[in-house]
């Protein structure tokens, strides 16, 4: 089985060996942009090279970036733990292009390195494509079908309206038509049954999203109007835990390698056998396994848990986190805190600002979750 680790890297060298520079993860914790809370996506950090108010540095870049959604235009927090495949903080994988290549050389490429790279097997693909939308007077992108059309079946080609295939940042910036991509890890026999084109972009927890191609060519401006960009970028994000889920053979992105040890911890912890657990016992899990990553990746870019603002989300992460186990885990001490450890080791080499900053990290969720498991034991 390929190690998290192995798969993290093999994306960066793919995208190195087509000339894109490797770079660093922004900060998740945004300080100087009014428009959002958090990073979101990969692109956060460029928006300003395609808006055409900053010149890059370089046209071809590519990394792993640390990414919230929690709050404003996506907003996953109420699913994760729930379903098995969603996240509040998670690495986003992204290769971008300012004014450089466009929709061929990013679909060309997605599909090299998903099919013969990490191989994937070809017949449990399916690609989406924008089908247009009026109100907005954007086209279908007939491009992206004959682009897709080089590499895939025309049946495996599915068109979506704006809600799925049109992405934007926030409610203004860099916005466009999208192509994602679809990965079905059912069993031989479920995919004979029902053909897996009938259940993309409905929820099933086994054929899910794991890339999103954007080609940017538009500003969503304050008053809804959107312009066209000077130049055309691709923006591609690529969830880094389903992409493990995929390539490791599970069918939960909480079982993969990524969580192994958090999970291991908890359930010796608290005396359960993971395979014979209750599902609110499951649920409470992930939130705590999920949560965690968050917290300590906030706190470690700056964001300390307090009553406003993006401080205020935190809190709600880490109290949302205690209180799952609390109620269904039987947590009564402060265990939260002993997670972070388990995570900067999981991320050396890769965020070692977790590592660096993990003391003060551990002392802040500590009395966080002293001070709010008070609260709970009292009732209030």
């Amino acid at each position: 089985m390929k190690s998290s680790q192995d798969i993290r890297k093999t994306f960066l060298d793919f995208f190195k060996s087509k000339q894109h520079l490797i770079v660093k993860s922004a900060p998740i914790v945004l300080k100087d942009d009014p428009t959002l809370l958090f990073v979101n996506a990969g692109m956060n950090q460029f928006k300003d090279s395609f808006l055409g108010l900053k010149n890059p540095k370089h046209k071809r870049v590519t990394d792993t970036q640390k990414c919230l959604r929690v709050s404003g235009k996506h907003n996953d927090l109420e699913e994760v733990g729930h379903d098995t495949y969603h996240h509040t903080m998670f690495e986003m994988l992204g290769n971008w292009s300012f004014g450089d290549y466009y929709k061929a050389e990013a679909i060309e490429w997605a599909w090299e390195l998903l099919t013969h790279i990490y191989k994937i097997d070809a017949e449990r693909i399916y690609v989406t494509v924008f089908a247009g939308d009026e109100a907005d007077r954007v086209p279908a992108d007939e491009e992206a079908v004959r682009e897709w059309s080089r590499w895939i079946a025309p049946e495996r080609i599915l068109k979506f309206g704006k809600k799925d295939n049109f992405w934007e940042m926030g409610e203004t910036g860099p916005s466009g038509p999208c192509s994602e991509i679809h990965v079905d890890l059912r069993s031989e026999r479920e995919r004979a049954q029902q053909a897996g084109a009938t259940l993309v972009n409905t929820g099933h927890p086994e054929v899910v999203e794991i890339w999103n191609l954007v080609f940017i060519q538009y500003n969503r401006k304050a008053s809804g109007a959107l312009e066209e960009l000077p130049e055309k970028h691709i923006d591609t994000g690529m969830g880094f835990e389903r992409l493990c889920m995929a390539l490791q053979g599970v069918n939960s992105t909480y079982d993969t390698d990524l969580f192994a040890r958090s999970k291991a911890f908890i359930t010796a912890e608290f005396g359960i056998v993971y395979d014979q657990a209750a599902e609110a016992q499951l649920i409470a899990i992930r939130v705590v396994i999920d949560h965690i990553r968050a917290l300590v990746f906030t706190i470690a870019d700056g964001q300390i848990p307090s009553n406003t603002g993006a401080g205020y989300v935190i809190r709600r992460i880490l109290r949302r986190a205690a209180r799952y186990a609390f109620s269904y885990l039987g947590a009564h001490q402060p265990f939260l805190y002993k997670l972070a450890g388990l995570v900067a080791e999981d991320y050396t080499g890769v965020f070692d600002e977790v590592t660096a900053q993990l003391d003060f990290i551990q002392r802040i969720i500590e009395e966080e979750e002293k001070g709010f498991l008070r609260k709970l034991d009292s009732g209030s």
